[in-house]
């Protein structure tokens, strides 16, 4: 006949006092009360593994902390566990470790893990900036939160004083860039869905304002202000560098001399410096290597063309041609990239074929097809199609008079 065991008491467990070695108290069914010589009391659920039948223990907390009550429930809980063939140790390892795993994926985590794939594919100072606008007003105050627990009113909240500063195009911005991380965390397991994907809708939509540029027949006046401004030589040269290449603003104010290929008469930009991470070819005509040959007696000896007047190891900021700008009296008017709009406007005004001139942009074909055969097929025309685009800055510069495109270059047209 089995032996019964009789249940314990709350007194008896209170008043089990230490020995000189540790003894346990039984409360039947496999819950055991380990009292050791230093006085701790635990709870123990000495039970049989389903599948190897060895005697195991499972231990279940300490006393007072857990009481007698509470002890018996998680005994009851082990016992329905192994009643399923499944072992209640294993059951709550699997369980702590889940937990552990999702409290690793936090927002800020998974973010870091996004950054460094979509990092590069965007221009550097973009992407410094999208991750500075993350550590600015997003992760202080939600990145340690698991990326599962995250919610849509959560995250509209920590947005909203972006939203109440005025701050319109950051937080389009920054919600663009929450999105594609929980999209990253869909994609890679994390998570199965994205409860984020509305939040655009809680706030007001930034309005579409263009960058500010000229009209092609206001060109003499921006020529001529920066011949008669007061701006350095090398922001004078870096302002029209920018003009003739037309391209953007980062990719000349980082220009290196080991860039430039004088005997080909060409500029190739590495795909790490451009924004679509593609490299870029840039025919340079006869005004620009006049330039270039003026800026080498001033920074030949440097890294960069266009060095930085307070660090000449370091290349320009991409903002000293937009501050320029405004000292030339062109504040509101035109900003640098807005040369790009006023070289494209000029050159589809002349009748220059539109592929050729997004090319020349450097805007992005997505046919992989038709990139590689733009790359090989459009560089003689672009560079015809610079030429003409350098003669008609100079013209603008000295009053010169050129012919039109269409009439001139109908190849390119």
């Amino acid at each position: 006949m089995a032996k019964i065991t009789k249940p314990l008491t709350n007194t008896e467990v209170k008043q089990a006092k230490p020995k000189d070695k540790d003894y346990t108290l039984l409360d039947g069914e496999g819950l055991q009360l380990r009292v050791k010589t230093t006085g701790t009391k635990s709870w123990i659920f000495n039970y049989y593994h389903p599948i190897t039948k060895k005697r195991k223990n499972l231990s279940l907390g300490q006393y007072p902390a857990l009481s007698l009550a509470q002890a018996r429930k998680q005994r009851s809980s082990s016992k329905e566990l192994l009643a399923n063939n499944i072992d209640p140790k294993e059951h709550r390892d699997d369980l702590l470790s889940d937990k552990k795993l999702k409290m690793a994926f936090t927002l800020e985590c998974i973010a870091l893990e996004w950054f460094e794939i979509k990092k590069t594919k965007i221009a550097e100072t973009t992407s410094k900036s999208l991750w500075r606008n993350m550590e600015n007003h997003v992760f202080p105050k939600i990145g340690h939160r698991p990326i599962d627990k995250l919610l849509a009113p959560e995250v509209i909240k920590i947005l909203k004083p972006l939203a109440a500063k005025g701050s319109l195009e950051t937080l389009q911005k920054v919600i663009g860039n929450i999105n594609e991380i929980m999209k990253h965390a869909v994609n890679t397991g994390r998570i199965h869905h994205n409860p984020l994907s509305g939040i655009r809708s809680a706030f007001e939509t930034p309005k579409v304002t263009h960058m500010a540029t000229i009209k092609p027949e206001e060109l003499p006046e921006l020529m001529k202000a920066i011949s008669y401004s007061n701006i350095t030589i090398v922001t004078r040269c870096l302002l029209e560098f920018q003009l003739h290449t037309m391209v953007r603003s980062s990719e000349a104010a980082s220009a290196s001399w080991d860039e430039i290929d004088f005997e080909n008469k060409l500029w190739v930009i590495p795909a790490q410096r451009m924004k679509m991470k593609v490299e870029h070819t840039v025919p340079l005509t006869e005004q620009v290597l006049d330039l270039l040959r003026r800026v080498k007696q001033l920074s030949g000896e440097r890294k960069y063309i266009f060095p930085a007047d307070r660090h000449p190891n370091q290349p320009s900021g991409s903002e000293r041609a937009n501050k320029a700008l405004q000292r030339i009296g062109f504040k509101g008017r035109l900003v640098a990239h807005g040369m790009r709009s006023l070289a494209s406007t000029t050159l589809n005004e002349q009748g220059f074929d539109g592929d050729v001139i997004e090319s020349a942009l450097a805007h992005q074909e997505k046919n992989e097809v038709r990139r590689a055969y733009n790359r090989a097929e459009y560089l003689e025309r672009r560079r015809k199609l610079m030429y003409w685009w350098s003669e008609y800055i100079e013209q603008a510069q000295t009053g010169k008079q050129i012919a039109k495109a269409v009439n001139q270059f109908k190849v390119v047209g």
